[in-house]
Formats: C-alpha cells, sequence, structure tokens
C-alpha cells in the first residue's frame, strides 16, 4: 500500500485490542477440504487487497451494490481495525491467502443489540459452504458480545446471498425495497438451528474421510524397494491391492522403485496427487509437508512415529504438523498410524503396512495402535470376515473417531461399524454421533484398559455410557468379531428367547447356562426327533400348533441327521416363541460336515418374514470353517450366511450383546426436554460474575443454593449461624422441627452422623444441640435447616470427566453402597427416558419401588431433578462438578440436604457452537 492509512471515524481504533483466542478454528468446507477461520487483524490489509481485487466484477457488483474496484485506504483501514465487540471482522484463509471475509457493525437504534453482517467469498471457493461456515461463526462471536439479532441488506438478484441466510435454520423476516433485500433474524441457537449446524457438520466430514478413502492418486513419500521397510511395505501392499489410479513412489536416490518411476519430490511429480502417504523419519517431516503443501495434497497418512507417543516435544511437533497441514486444507491420518484401506474393487486402496488385508465385506473398521491394528486385519481374514474400509489413526492427531462415524453412517458398502478406542477426540460429540449412527447401523466396541484408567473411571461406567449410546460394548478382539459375524450376516432377534437345538446334552445345557447368564431366555419346541430325556411338561401353542416345553434344550441325540438338524431349525423357526436359534453340532465320532451346513442353511433360509438369527458351534475337526459355517457366493460371507463359534457360550454371549442392541434400536427416539421454570440467562450472569472474580473455584453453599434456583432445584432452607441464640433465631425464622449440622466436609460425610443433630423441636434443643456440635468439631460455624421429609437417602453427582465429557451418577447413599460401588452412569445432556432408567439402573433401585417393604418414593421426582441438573450442564459449560448428597426421596417428594458445585474455564471440546474441528 503507498498510501497513509488513517482512521475515517472516531470509533476505530488506532491499535485495536488483540483478537479472542476462541474465535480461531479449522472448520470443513462442503466439499470436505479444511479452511482456517479467524479474526481478521490489521496485518491482513495487504492479503485483503489482493482477494478484493481477485474477485470478479460480478462479485464486487453483488456484495459493494456496484463497481469496487479498489478498497480504499480509509475503508482499508477501518476494516482491517476492528474493536471484536461493536464490529467484528472474520476472515477464511487457505494458506497464506484469504479467500473470504465476513464483518458485523453494531447499528445505531434503540432496542436489543443487532448488527449488520455482511460477507464476500472468492469467486472460484463460492459453492463450498463457505457463507454459512462464517455465518455461524459471526454469529457465536456476536452472542459473546450480546448482539442478539443480525441484519442484512442483499440485492435481490443475489440469489446465493439469500439461499445462505434461508437455509441456516434462522427465523427470517423479510422485506424488500426495489432493487434491495432487507433482512432481519435473531440470532439465538434454536433447535432448527442445531439441527442445520449438525446436519451439515455430518455432510462435510462424512466428505473429508470419503476424501482420503478414494483418493484418485497416491504419492508414497519414502518409497523403497526393501519390504522390510515401512516405504517399501506400503508401496508393495498399493502395488498388489490394485489401487485404479496412479501411484507415485518418491525417493530423491532413485529413479524407480518396484519398476515404477520415482520422482526426487513431491512437487516433480507431473500430475495431481490427492494423497500422500509418508514413511519419512521425524526430522524430515517439515521439509515433506512444505512440498505437500505446495502440491496441493488433499490428504496425509502418517506411517511415521516418534511424535505424541514420545513426550512434550514430540507432541509438540505433533501439533504444528497438524496446524501446518490443516493451514493448507489438508487433513491427516496419524502420525503413527497403520494406514487405511478402502477394498471396493473400483478403488483398491490398500494404504496400509498390514501383511494381510481382508477381503471385500460389509464392516467398517477404526482403531488407533498401528501394531494392534495389524492382528485385528489378520484375525479377520483368518475368521473370513470381509471390510469395507479400515482406518488405523495411530496418535489420532487430527483425523478420529467421531469423522468414521460421520462416513460410516451414510457409505452404502458399511452395515457395521467396529471401534478399538482408547480415547477420545471430543466425548460429547462421540455421545451425539454415536446415539444417531447406531438407530440405523450397529456399533461394536472395544474399550481398552487405557481407557478406563484415562477416565480414572471403572468398566461400570464405560459399560452405561456404551449402553446409553446404543454402542455394543465387548472386552476383547475375539468377542468384537462373534459380534460382527452375527451382524454382518443374520437378521437382529426380535426378543430374548432363543431355542438350544444339538446332539450333545451337556454341550446343549452349556448353551442354555450361557444364555440365562446372558438375560436370554431359553425356549423349547418339540419336534417329532427330539429324543431328550427329561422333557419338561408342556403346554399348548395357540399361535404354531403345536406343543413345546419352556426352558430346556432340543437335544437330537448323538445319531442325528442332517434331515434332522434341518427339521428342529425349521420347527424353531416357525415358532412365535423363538426369536433365535443356537444349533450344536458334535457328532462323536468324526464325519463330513457338509450335510450338516447345507441342512442349517437350507432350514435358515425357509424362516417366515425377514427371518431370525441361526447360530451355531461345529465341535469336530472338519473343513467347515470355525467362524462361518454356511456362506453364499462371494470371498467373505454375505447376508444370510449362518455364523459358527468354537463353543456354544461364545455364541450365547454374542447373541446376547446384539439382541440387547436391538432393543434398544426398537426403543422410540426420546427428546431431551427442558422442565419448565428455568432462568439461563440468571444462570449465566452469576457464573460469569464468580469466574472474574476469582477463577475456577468451588462455590460457596449460598452460591450453590443460588445457581441451583435458577433451574428449579431447591435445597432445603438453611441458615449459617455463628451462636447458640443466632441458631435459636433461624430456628424460629425456618419453623421447627430443625437440624443442627457441622460445615466441615469430614463432619458432612460420617456416616455415624456425629456432626448431625436432627429432630430438634425447641429452642433449649437448638442451644443445647449448638453447645454440643461446637464443642464436638471446634468450629462455631453451624448451619440450621429445616427437616426434610423422611425418605430413602440417594445421590446424585456431575464429574467432568477427561474421556467422556459431563458424567452424571445416580445411586443410593452410604457406606456399603459407596464400597460396593452401586452407581449408574449416564452421559449428559439426559433425555426423558434415560432420566428414568438411570433412577431405576442401581442394583439396589427396588428399594426405591418399596423393595425393602418401605413405601415407594417418588421416582418422577428424582428423576425430573436429573433432568434439571442436565439441562444446568448443558447451559452452562462453565459448571464443571455438581454433588447433591444426600437427596431424601419420599413417597411425595425428593428434597436436597447438602449440594456443592464446582466451576472453570469452558472444556475445550464442549460441543457447542458453531463448526470446527477438534
Amino acid at each position: 500500500m503507498t498510501e497513509p492509512l488513517l482512521p475515517d471515524t472516531p470509533d476505530t481504533p488506532a491499535n485495536p485490542p488483540a483478537p479472542p483466542p476462541q474465535w480461531f478454528g479449522d472448520v470443513l468446507a462442503a466439499d470436505g477440504g479444511v479452511v482456517r477461520i479467524r479474526p481478521i487483524v490489521p496485518a491482513d490489509a495487504e492479503a485483503l487487497a489482493t482477494f478484493h481485487t481477485g474477485l470478479s466484477e460480478r462479485t464486487r457488483y453483488l456484495r459493494y451494490f456496484g463497481p469496487y474496484p479498489r478498497i480504499s485506504p480509509k475503508d482499508m483501514y477501518r476494516t482491517t481495525h476492528v474493536d471484536y465487540h461493536d464490529r467484528v471482522g472474520l476472515v477464511a484463509v487457505l494458506g497464506e491467502a484469504i479467500i473470504a471475509v465476513a464483518r458485523y457493525e453494531l447499528l445505531d437504534r434503540p432496542g436489543p443489540r443487532a448488527a449488520e453482517v455482511a460477507f464476500v467469498v472468492a469467486d472460484e471457493h463460492q459453492g463450498r459452504g463457505l457463507g454459512s461456515v462464517l455465518l455461524e461463526h459471526l454469529a457465536g462471536a456476536a452472542a459473546e458480545n450480546e448482539v442478539v439479532a443480525f441484519v442484512a441488506e442483499v440485492l435481490a438478484e443475489n440469489e446465493g446471498m439469500i439461499t445462505v441466510f434461508r437455509e441456516a435454520g434462522y427465523q427470517l423476516q423479510r422485506s424488500r425495497d426495489g432493487a434491495e433485500v432487507h433482512l432481519e433474524f435473531a440470532i439465538d441457537p434454536t433447535e432448527a438451528l442445531r439441527t442445520v449446524r449438525d446436519s451439515r457438520e455430518a455432510a462435510s466430514e462424512a466428505r473429508s474421510v470419503g476424501n482420503l478413502l478414494t483418493p484418485g492418486s497416491v504419492a508414497v513419500i519414502g518409497a523403497s524397494p526393501e519390504p522390510a521397510r515401512v516405504g517399501g511395505a506400503v508401496l508393495a501392499n498399493l502395488l498388489a491391492g490394485g489401487f485404479s489410479g496412479p501411484v507415485y513412489p518418491v525417493n530423491p536416490n532413485r529413479r524407480s522403485v518396484r519398476g515404477v518411476r520415482a520422482y526426487a519430490t513431491v512437487r516433480e511429480i507431473p500430475g495431481e496427487v490427492d494423497l500422500a502417504v509418508v514413511a519419512v523419519p521425524p526430522a524430515a517431516i517439515g521439509s515433506v509437508l512444505d512440498d505437500c503443501m505446495a502440491k496441493g495434497v488433499k490428504g496425509l497418512v502418517v506411517l511415521t512415529a516418534g511424535f505424541g507417543e514420545t513426550g512434550a516435544d514430540g507432541l509438540a511437533a505433533e501439533h504444528d504438523l497438524v496446524a501446518a497441514a490443516r493451514g493448507h486444507g489438508m487433513r491427516v491420518v496419524g502420525p503413527s498410524a497403520l494406514g487405511i484401506a478402502n477394498t471396493d474393487p473400483a478403488i483398491g486402496l490398500n494404504a496400509t503396512l498390514a501383511p494381510v488385508l481382508p477381503e471385500r465385506g460389509r464392516i467398517g473398521f477404526f482403531c488407533q495402535s498401528g501394531p494392534l491394528g495389524a492382528a485385528i486385519l489378520g484375525e479377520a481374514a483368518a475368521r473370513n470376515l470381509g471390510l469395507s474400509t479400515f482406518v488405523s489413526a495411530g496418535n489420532r492427531a487430527d483425523v478420529s473417531g467421531n469423522d468414521l462415524l460421520q462416513y460410516w453412517d451414510t457409505a452404502a458398502d458399511t452395515e457395521v461399524i467396529l471401534l478399538y478406542l482408547e480415547s477420545f477426540g471430543n466425548p460429547r460429540k462421540f455421545s451425539r454421533l454415536a446415539r444417531r449412527v447406531a438407530r440405523g447401523k450397529p456399533i461394536v466396541a472395544v474399550s481398552s484398559g487405557r481407557l478406563a484408567a484415562g477416565a480414572d473411571m471403572d468398566r461400570t461406567v464405560v459399560r452405561d455410557l456404551f449402553a446409553q449410546a446404543g454402542i455394543i460394548q465387548v472386552d476383547s478382539i475375539s468377542e468384537l468379531f462373534d459380534c460382527a459375524a452375527l451382524l454382518a450376516t443374520q437378521p437382529l432377534p426380535r426378543g430374548p428367547r432363543v431355542a438350544v437345538i444339538g446332539n450333545s446334552a451337556a454341550l446343549n445345557w452349556l448353551a442354555i447356562d450361557a444364555a440365562h447368564s446372558e438375560g436370554l431366555r431359553v425356549h423349547r419346541p418339540a419336534t417329532r426327533v427330539d429324543r431328550g430325556p427329561g422333557a419338561r411338561p408342556t403346554e399348548r401353542d395357540a399361535h404354531a400348533g403345536h406343543t413345546h416345553a419352556v426352558g430346556g434344550p432340543v437335544d437330537l441325540g448323538p445319531e442325528a441327521t442332517p434331515a434332522d438338524y434341518r427339521e428342529a431349525v425349521q420347527a424353531a423357526l416357525r415358532s412365535e416363541d423363538v426369536d433365535a436359534v443356537i444349533a450344536v453340532v458334535a457328532p462323536p465320532v468324526p464325519v463330513p460336515m457338509g450335510g450338516f451346513a447345507d441342512a442349517l442353511r437350507a432350514a435358515a433360509a425357509s424362516a417366515p418374514g425377514d427371518g431370525k438369527p441361526v447360530l451355531t458351534t461345529f465341535v469336530a475337526e472338519s473343513g467347515i470353517p470355525r467362524l462361518l459355517a454356511v456362506r453364499t457366493t462371494g470371498a467373505a460371507p454375505a447376508r444370510g450366511s449362518i455364523p459358527s463359534y468354537p463353543d456354544p457360550e461364545r455364541a450365547a454371549r454374542a447373541l446376547a450383546r446384539v439382541e440387547r442392541y436391538a432393543r434398544w434400536r426398537d426403543r422410540p427416539v426420546s427428546p431431551v426436554r427442558r422442565p419448565p421454570g428455568i432462568d439461563t440467562a440468571a444462570a449465566a450472569a452469576l457464573v460469569e460474575g464468580w469466574l472474574a472474580e476469582s477463577g475456577g473455584r468451588w462455590l460457596t453453599d449460598d452460591e450453590a443454593v443460588q445457581l441451583l434456583r435458577c433451574y428449579g432445584i431447591e435445597v432445603v432452607a438453611f441458615r449459617a449461624v455463628r451462636s447458640a441464640e443466632e441458631a435459636v433465631a433461624a430456628a424460629a425464622e425456618l419453623g421447627y422441627p430443625v437440624a443442627a449440622k457441622a460445615t466441615g466436609e469430614l463432619w458432612r460425610r460420617r456416616p455415624d452422623l456425629l456432626g448431625v443433630r436432627l429432630d430438634l423441636w425447641g429452642p433449649e434443643a437448638v442451644r443445647q444441640a449448638y453447645t454440643d456440635l461446637v464443642e464436638i468439631c471446634g468450629d462455631p460455624l453451624l448451619h440450621v435447616q429445616q427437616m426434610a421429609t423422611k425418605g430413602v437417602g440417594c445421590v446424585l453427582r456431575v464429574t467432568d470427566d477427561p474421556s467422556f465429557g459431563s458424567v452424571i451418577q445416580f445411586g443410593l447413599s452410604g457406606m456399603i453402597i459407596d464400597l460396593l460401588g452401586d452407581r449408574a452412569y449416564r452421559a449428559l445432556p439426559l433425555t426423558e427416558e434415560e432420566a428414568s432408567a438411570l433412577i431405576d439402573a442401581p442394583r439396589a433401585a427396588p428399594l426405591l419401588s418399596g423393595g425393602a417393604g418401605g413405601p415407594a418414593v417418588d421416582k418422577a421426582a428424582l428423576a425430573e431433578l436429573a433432568q434439571r441438573i442436565s439441562a444446568l450442564f448443558d447451559d452452562l459449560p462453565q459448571l464443571r462438578e455438581l454433588s447433591c448428597d444426600p437427596v431424601l426421596a419420599a413417597p411425595a417428594s425428593a428434597e436436597i440436604i447438602y449440594a456443592r458445585a464446582r466451576i472453570g474455564p469452558e472444556p475445550s471440546r464442549f460441543d457447542t457452537g458453531p463448526r470446527r474441528l477438534a
């Protein structure tokens, strides 16, 4: 710029404040590419001038309502010098280039704060959804500055801009004055707005992963002819896998690698490069990254180790790698990744280090650990289970399981999702995505011990939270594939009733015991070939027209033939009292097993309607695969194949887990309901004020009461006193009877109630209680509290867990209950159904229904209390912990005796606000 840049109005700051750090973020465009959003700064003047002159005349006309070939010095100064409060500017950048600009400026008009908004996108980047993303981020910034509405003036012919506003989910007020359209809308986040945001997020993240898994070309950086080296192994797999596009080895010391022309750097490759597989030492990553950015590579798979897993310096280098890659529009799988694969014959991508890749199938698999990923792929291949796509994310510095869930949700070639999880990228987002995806496609997950240890929780917590999201949790890789084999080949069971059919009494009863222990119910349909002794008494089946006995196996005897099995399985599948069949084939002497396999296939194919699941155990040394006894055509088992397990216990365990999932999926989706009487604004103001005063801390007892009251949550009234006379006065004010309590934390939690005096009916009793407690605890500060209705003591707590986000727990109070760990856990927010299920989940929950001879308590009041707490944490990310202990549940009430709350800075991975990559 040759002219001096001077402010044109007094309100333009000569020394603008530092831009808010929370306004920086990487986002995904609609095409899956990464774009960086950040506040505009004075140093952007030159880049902004270049951006403006690069716009077409048409785009400038639509934005500025006339010719505007060059930004004047005064306008440039005003655009780049903002106060980030009444005037805000955001830019979208790719590398060093600005590709879009958005601004708002406060309007000088009476009433609620409103601002005029406008933005413009470079011509070559229009159609990527950047206008919608910028509008979201600008609205987020405005909300922080108490701006409640946006106003926009748009040319009527600018249909693209009008569409951005109309499809954003806002309720528009629209008017027209000649050639201009006036738009005005409130920017409060509504359910419609969140739905639009989530839908666009899902589409862009799915497209982003799709770009990685369907590249048109691949460069292997560090390619080597030696198969024992990382660059050699991945190149050999790419070539052997029949990748449909060009493969470019990159090696500065060779003219060719494995007979394929090599290039010294990525820059020298003549064609486009969609995906770069990096297999060079960590020290060389920097120059490789520069080459990839200059070439316009769309994605990186970093196989190189030596980053975050090595310590603080490696983690810093990992962050720098991801930041640089994202800044130039690239996504990163890894570092320390095993690689990615897509078995679609039209793609043929095997960019992994795995020596064995399973055949084509309909299972998607995500894991982190490279060595573990190789073992998983090997076992999948050995079990004859085919995969559609595979991603091993290594350190998961960028692409995570959340991204893969978004991709597999709409991937037509994937019916079952398998996850090996060691950590979560964004726990609240994972829970939200899993709940949605599992409604259409089953998710089976192994939660490693590392996950539970990192969460400072036991496996009960993991189990509860996975079950809440509809995830089938397993404890080992073997169990993972046991469930996957059933889900990929058989229909879901409609209920828990299973028929056990076999020719070995011992194995039959082993299967029955396993089924009962897993919560399944065994039903025994009678058949003409049932030779088992000791049949149970029968009853008439009016629907099927045959007799059956409940509880035992169908014992075909050791001489059973394939025809016997076919008849018995067909009878079970026709019975309306049977939802699934476990068939055990264990001949006393080695015999050919093909006939038995054909008989089971024929029986399963004859099932009425959509069919019922059939599982088998073949106990024999034969040519029948141990995992899949019967399969239809194709290299990998297809829908309709019959899974076989090494023993009937594993079959029963897999069936039980799948049945619980089917039951979860059949339940109607329950909404997250906000109870009435909530004042979010008042609560937010309180928390912001407390944080401004002292930062994160535990609230005082009175502050906790004040905060909870904003959400319709009342603590039984109390008064703090420092003398006997104050205690008497407090009791008179509250009304007798009252309780007197020591305030120290150790005294509150003593099971012998030494620091508590209950049912005080008069002044003298209060004076004596005060004197006694001060003598015992040595502290004159006591609480005098109204007596609550007597009931069952309960505990409701919310903790901020690093692996799962905000987690609520419920259980009965008491030392024995604490020692037994009888608590139920759910991730927030809670739906209506989840709140009720939480109250019924602990093993001691029957006590709340009068199970010990006492009256039933008001469980609905407990569930509503849980919902109010859920809303509180959903609205206030600065609230980090809450403990309501005890809560006395009575037949007509649920009263909180004591509550503690802790506030702190907002978690960096809170799943709200404008879309951005974690």
